[in-house]
């Protein structure tokens, strides 16, 4: 079993042990109206700008802790302060040390449109999404099977959450596009090795229809690396261990935007 199966087949388990608690009718009577949606997806698509979505993360299963003083208030006030578009929250709790709270805190924080990163293997986690004032959530094409990610894409909708649909090659784009999702994630992370090249944002931005918004995510560190994506044509990039590393994280943002 590889490590993603090995957290799919957690997030399962989790998520039964959850039901068990509150069933996904009672969540859903938990929502109560007035939710103002942030559009995750207007936030990315910037004329002539690549957009950032920074990335709220205390751990990750190859890097360990990656930052000690984690607190997601402060982190999304001082993203916002440096230009971030928008943010992405980690939420996994066993293998990320996240938790929907530090979402919930995030979000009320600031005004930009927050992302609940997670394992999405099931609608009950989208309503959660929606529970937590989550504006867009994460979709991975790798850990589902194609009506699954129709199914999930249907439901989103339905909670007015936004979509951020991932992927790592070329047959899992074939799968995201033929969804219809308007925004694709392209990891330069293969979840198998671990190991990131920038070159899989340049095989696979070119393939994706001028329509949709895209994302390139993991391997950008510095301003010369976002430049480098660029060329590929990309709307916006999720940065998340290399701004989490920083002392000052506005700093940082200022510095991977070219802004100073």
């Amino acid at each position: 079993m590889n490590k993603l199966d090995e957290i799919l087949a957690h997030k399962r388990r989790e998520i039964a042990k959850r039901k068990e608690e509150v069933d996904l009718a009672q969540l859903r009577e938990r929502i109560t109206p007035g939710f103002t949606h942030r559009s995750f997806r207007k936030a990315l698509k910037r004329e002539g700008e690549i957009t950032l979505i920074a990335e709220i993360k205390r751990a990750s299963p190859s890097a360990g802790i990656i930052r000690e003083n984690f607190k997601p208030t402060e982190l999304a006030r001082d993203y916002e302060k440096g230009g971030a578009h928008a943010l992405s929250i980690l939420t996994d709790e066993k293998f990320f040390q996240g938790k929907l709270k530090y979402l919930i805190q995030a979000r009320s924080a600031v005004s930009l449109p927050c992302l609940r990163k997670d394992f999405i293997v099931d609608e009950y986690q989208i309503w959660e999404a929606r529970l937590a004032e989550a504006d867009a959530i994460l979709l991975i094409v790798a850990a589902l099977k194609p009506e699954e990610l129709k199914h999930l894409l249907e439901v989103a909708a339905e909670a007015e959450l936004d979509v951020l649909m991932e992927v790592h090659d070329a047959r899992e784009l074939d799968v995201a596009l033929e969804t219809g999702a308007p925004v694709i994630g392209i990891n330069n992370r293969n979840l198998q090795t671990f190991h990131v090249d920038l070159a899989v944002t340049e095989e696979l931005a070119p393939k994706v229809p001028k329509d949709r918004v895209i994302v390139s995510e993991s391997g950008i560190h510095t301003n010369a690396d976002l430049e480098r994506v660029r060329a590929y044509k990309i709307h916006a990039v999720l940065v998340g261990e290399s701004l989490m590393r920083q002392p000052d994280v506005t700093k940082a943002v200022q510095s991977l935007l070219g802004r100073f």
